[in-house]
């Protein structure tokens, strides 16, 4: 196998720029991080008055110290629905994977301090996210749930997807797959089968409850007047009806029996990246590596000679197509197949790359996809030679292959290129972006002039051109599908489960594979969800 030679200067004019570039795109996601969790530590003395702790204080005590976490979805929502200024960027939740007790698991925190940790619409969706990352993967999670539930002015947005969530719950309790439940404050109505569909349930005395109506609904209704503790208190619940297992002083005891609980209930798994020879190349070069203007190639090869074991790639069928880049390589010591893009994905491309990633499955070997496509070649030669037939080939293999699949979008993720690509809607089991990436069905120049094109051709046919009305909407378009594939924008849809430093890439990464080795690599135990008895 041979070693890449780089022949990128990473000190050049144009890799300054790149570099200042990139580092401008990192800062402005990773100031919108830094508000959410700034307006959060607003309500510090309202918490600690009430002898409570900060959600990212929770997490923190959750997590092993040292270990690695890797944030899932942190600008989900970001200036959507009733978001004005930023703030509910997460979607009223932390979720994330990281370790307990030296157990791999998901953790999802309610932001209970903004918002009251309300649901919205995307939250929900982010939610959703994780569930069907626990049930792919295989891993146990951990709620620390304080929310007001759903948002209700956009309840009907939320409520019939909400079932969605319960009925995943039943599914991995059914497959053996632990949820252990902290409620650390009120969980009413659909919020309380959260917990009561967990199979574990830890309240802190006199901060938690649950009950299906709380107080004023109770009282509206049926006329019943009753206090939070009489209705639905932790020691009610605990002592008397059984719905939690475990009853804590405060929330760090409620946090230390979680980890006491998940240390008995999981399989161990080493908190150690598996081991590989570094790259030969400084990661902080990735900072330099792409190009300011998205219109300037690069070769995807300079950014794995960065992320891969020792810098080595085996190269599959270099000549065959040179804008779809497929080849062996490891990283963190976990052997890998690559597909990366050079350029727009040709009917060669196209053949390739599915006749790899058939190679792949043959051997067992995980699927890495590179995101940096304007898409699939179009023109009258393209055409003819069948894009359409060879591009639905790899599309096929994409879809149906069954080993793991891990995208990372570093550039351009546009039209069917995206699905070719393993892009959100064909499942990958991970799919991380970079700041600089951009997912939509077209440039927002082509679409601008696409439009135009076609109410040209209408105003035409009427027999009256008006330019400025041609103008108006070309600027319309473009201006609009330049504000929707912004990488804020993108990740806000949870069209990837989050944005990353390139640096972080090589150490994200390997994460990501070790999980998926590990799942793949489990027994289900039981065909049913635990009930309590």
């Amino acid at each position: 196998m041979a070693v890449i030679e780089s022949q990128f200067d990473p000190l050049s004019a144009e890799g300054l720029r790149n570099r200042t570039a990139m580092e401008s795109a990192i800062d402005r996601f990773r100031q919108v991080e830094a508000f959410v969790e700034d307006t959060a530590n607003r309500a510090a003395d309202t918490f600690a008055r009430r002898g409570q702790l900060l959600p990212r204080q929770r997490l923190g005590r959750l997590l092993d110290p040292g270990a690695p976490f890797i944030e899932l979805s942190s600008l989900a929502g970001y200036q959507m629905d009733d978001d004005k200024d930023g703030s509910g960027a997460g979607g009223g939740c932390i979720a994330g994977l990281g370790y307990v007790a030296d157990i791999r698991c998901l953790v999802v925190v309610d932001n209970c301090a903004i918002k009251g940790g309300t649901i919205s619409p995307m939250g929900l969706k982010k939610k959703l996210r994780v569930q069907q990352i626990a049930l792919e993967n295989r891993l146990p999670i951990v709620t620390l749930a304080q929310s007001g539930g759903a948002n209700l002015n956009y309840a009907a947005d939320t409520f019939c997807e909400g079932g969605r969530a319960f009925a995943n719950q039943a599914r991995l309790s059914a497959v053996g797959i632990p949820q252990i439940t902290v409620v650390h404050g009120s969980a009413t109505a659909g919020g309380a089968y959260q917990p009561g569909l967990s199979d574990y349930v830890i309240m802190v005395k006199r901060q938690a409850s649950m009950y299906l109506a709380g107080p004023p609904l109770l009282k509206a209704a049926t006329g019943e007047i009753a206090t939070d503790e009489e209705l639905g208190g932790a020691e009610m619940h605990i002592e008397e009806v059984g719905s939690g297992e475990y009853l804590a002083d405060n929330d760090a005891d409620a946090i230390e029996l979680a980890r006491q609980v998940m240390a008995q209930i999981g399989p161990p798994t080493s908190t150690q990246e598996s081991q590989g020879l570094p790259p030969r190349y400084d990661e902080e070069e990735l900072l330099h590596l792409v190009p300011e203007d998205a219109k300037t190639g690069y070769d995807v090869r300079e950014l794995v000679a960065r992320i891969a074991d020792d810098s080595r790639f085996l190269d599959f069928k270099a000549s065959f197509d040179r804008q779809t880049v497929c080849g062996h390589l490891s990283i963190g010591g976990h052997r890998c197949g690559l597909i990366g893009n050079n350029g727009p994905i040709t009917h060669k491309g196209a053949n390739k790359a599915a006749q790899f990633i058939q190679l792949c499955e043959q051997s067992g070997l995980p699927l890495l996809f590179f995101h940096n496509t304007t898409g699939f070649m179009v023109g009258t030669e393209s055409e003819r030679s069948g894009i359409i037939k060879h591009g639905s080939k790899l599309i096929q293999a994409v879809a149906n292959a069954r080993v793991p699949k891990l995208s990372l979008l570093v550039g351009g993720s546009y039209g069917a290129g995206n699905y070719a690509m393993c892009g959100r809607g064909f499942d990958p089991r991970f799919i991380f972006a970079w700041p600089n990436s951009r997912t939509a069905v077209m440039g927002p120049s082509q679409a601008g002039q696409v439009l135009r094109i076609v109410a040209e051709a209408k105003m035409q046919r009427a027999g009256q051109v008006d330019d400025a009305q041609l103008d108006a909407l070309q600027q319309r378009t473009e201006a609009m599908m330049e504000a929707t594939s912004s990488p804020l924008a993108c990740t806000a849809r949870l069209w990837d489960d989050g944005m990353i430093d390139p640096r972080d890439s090589r150490r994200l990464l390997s994460l990501l594979l070790d999980v998926c080795l590990h799942a793949d690599r489990q027994l289900t135990p039981n065909h049913f969800g635990v009930s309590r008895f």
